[in-house]
């Protein structure tokens, strides 16, 4: 399993397609075996869900994520988890020991468009 956590600084980053990084932790038996911050390489509409489907992710843990983003995980066969929050390394470790807590999508704007009060700039929040 490979999970990928949106990151700003040691946080669950709130948008994910705008998130400075990514966290990547391979896990295998219930441990972590390696893990890797790595850049967001840039916010295009639809890009990101294929990239870290590429890198092998099964997982991508966010605070929140346009509908048009979790459907393109979902296609590629990557698990979205929304409404995250909290420190990277607590996160990981919860979702491990299956006690992580999600709420609603910190971005839940649907194909209508935004409607969520802030602006997740140019394209949406990751769609």
């Amino acid at each position: 399993m490979k999970i990928a956590v949106a990151t700003d600084g040691n946080y669950v980053a709130g948008h994910f397609g705008h998130c400075p990084g990514f966290t990547i932790a391979e896990v295998a038996d219930g441990k972590i075996r390696r893990k890797e911050a790595i850049a967001n390489p840039g916010h295009k509409p639809g890009f990101l869900p294929g990239y870290l489907a590429d890198l092998g992710v099964t997982h991508i843990i966010a605070g929140g994520m346009g509908v048009s983003a979790q459907e393109l995980f979902t296609a590629r066969g990557v698990v979205p988890i929304v409404g995250v929050q909290g420190v990277v390394e607590e996160v990981i470790k919860a979702f491990l020991e299956n006690n992580l807590v999600m709420g609603p999508s910190l971005c839940n704007h649907g194909a209508e468009g935004h409607g969520h009060g802030h602006s997740c700039g140019d394209g949406g929040c990751g769609a």
